[in-house]
């Protein structure tokens, strides 16, 4: 949802991802990896789904319905994050609502651990700028 922003969007990159892992599951070395393995699929399904739509609807325009319909209905918390810059509300997204570790969110994304804190850190400053 951090990524997509949108319900059906979201629904279709979830069949998808299920579809592929299923498919794909053989290639699966390690169980443990699994979940990690799993997201970084849902991740790339999902950066699929946008570049296919990239040119529908100016991004301006479509903050602004979401304001209008969405604000009454979620926090300012919420807001926020969606303000974010899409690789940093990835990262909070992962990192806090879904609750993976900076390693494993390090090895889904092929991102260095220290990448991983320094945004991190910078997110949690643009929100708390955001929030007061």
């Amino acid at each position: 949802k951090s990524i997509l922003k949108n319900d059906s969007d979201c629904g279709d990159a979830v069949q998808e991802t299920i579809l592929k892992a299923y498919e794909k599951l053989p290639t699966l070395k390690k169980e443990k990896y699994f979940r990690t393995w799993i997201t970084r699929i849902l991740i790339n399904e999902c950066r699929g789904i946008l570049r296919k739509r990239k040119n529908v609807i100016p991004y301006e325009e479509y903050m602004d319905n979401m304001r209008l319909t969405e604000e009454d209905s979620y926090s300012h918390l919420y807001m926020a994050i969606m303000e974010l810059p899409e690789e940093l509300r990835i990262l909070v997204t992962l990192y806090y609502l879904e609750g993976f570790s900076q390693k494993e969110i390090s090895e889904a994304l092929d991102i260095p651990d220290g990448t991983i804190k320094s945004r991190l850190s910078r997110a949690r400053e643009f929100l708390k700028v955001q929030l007061s």
